[in-house]
């Protein structure tokens, strides 16, 4: 329980740390999205929703741009999802690997390191 207390409590500061960031590439995702509603006539849900969904590279498909420059705005929406979505994921390897560190016995980490190595 202490492992997962602490891994907690490293995630949420680590986030506050970097929120301007992911506010940044939100609000970058967001204004593009909205840019791409205006030019393919889309309300502003439908908009919010497909960048996302594309910034997170899941892309369902349901929606999807036609026009050239929506389609090059989708790009760029993609590639600022990634740093976005590899930002957090940088944070939960290294907050886990601090966690770990901290409250892991150093004999079995040892042990374990012999036995795969």
């Amino acid at each position: 329980m202490e492992f997962t207390i602490a891994f907690i409590r490293l995630f949420v500061w680590s986030i506050y740390l970097v929120l301007p960031l992911l506010f940044f590439f939100g609000s970058v995702i967001v204004v593009l999205g909205l840019s791409v509603s205006q030019i393919e006539k889309w309300n502003r849900f439908d908009a919010l929703y497909w960048s996302f969904i594309t910034a997170t590279t899941v892309g369902y498909g349901d929606i999807r741009p036609l026009k050239k420059l929506s389609k090059v705005l989708s790009v760029l929406i993609a590639i600022v999802g990634m740093m976005l979505t590899g930002l957090i994921i940088a944070i939960t390897i290294r907050t886990a690997t601090i966690a770990f560190e901290k409250h892991a016995d150093v004999q079995t980490i040892e042990i374990m390191k012999k036995k795969f190595n």
